[in-house]
């Protein structure tokens, strides 16, 4: 049976981290982006990490940020993979020490292909919804028939996602992933553990179908 693996991104809070993992998802995201109500500080985020079970992925999520940021971050957090959300660049993403994944705000004249050439060594592309002044977790879901059936990269599917929809966005996407923020929430950056349990249950039955 194919496993979509989840990440849910967005975490503020120890606590609700680690009921994630413990809940089954396989990464959780932490967003150093300051102008985002999910942004977390170094303190926090080492916080958070330290509340995790083993084998649970910690990824970095930065928006055009400084490589002095970046490597701020990578020093002081135990931090396993970093996510693009901006307009990065290939040679500025492959930088650092770390695997990456790029995300992208897809549009009707994305060409994925030309941008999995880009990014090659990108350990995924993450697509997520476009919005012309918020750059992730605006909760809004894009059209998937954007997406072509070939992938060369693993596909990591982001944008309007909850529990209500996993299942279909698993049938017919078929990502490698699914990653979910603003559909487990209570409140922008506060997580509801319900909403949470929900989600993966929907991806583990889906998985089970499809």
């Amino acid at each position: 049976m194919k496993r979509t693996r989840v990440k849910i991104c967005g975490f503020t809070s120890a606590e609700q981290a680690a009921y994630a993992a413990y809940a089954g998802a396989d990464a959780i995201g932490l967003v150093f982006y300051p102008t985002s109500p999910r942004h977390v500080s170094i303190a926090k985020a080492q916080e958070i990490v330290a509340a995790l079970p083993a084998f649970t992925t910690v990824v970095a999520l930065f928006v055009d940020a400084a490589e002095a940021q970046i490597k701020e971050v990578i020093s002081q957090v135990a931090i396993n993979v970093l996510q693009f959300h901006g307009d990065e660049p290939a040679e500025a993403c492959r930088r650092y020490t770390k695997p990456y994944i790029k995300a992208i705000r897809m549009q009707a004249d994305t060409d994925i292909q030309a941008l999995t050439s880009e990014y090659h060594d990108a350990k995924g592309l993450l697509l997520d919804a476009y919005h012309a002044s918020v750059k992730g977790g605006t909760g809004e879901q894009f059209d998937w028939d954007l997406i072509p059936e070939y992938r060369a990269l693993p596909i990591i599917l982001a944008g309007g996602l909850a529990a209500h929809n996993a299942g279909e966005a698993i049938a017919r996407v078929r990502p490698y992933a699914l990653d979910v923020s603003s559909g487990v929430e209570a409140v922008k950056g506060i997580k509801d553990n319900h909403k949470i349990a929900e989600f993966l249950t929907e991806v583990y039955l889906s998985d089970r179908h499809n």
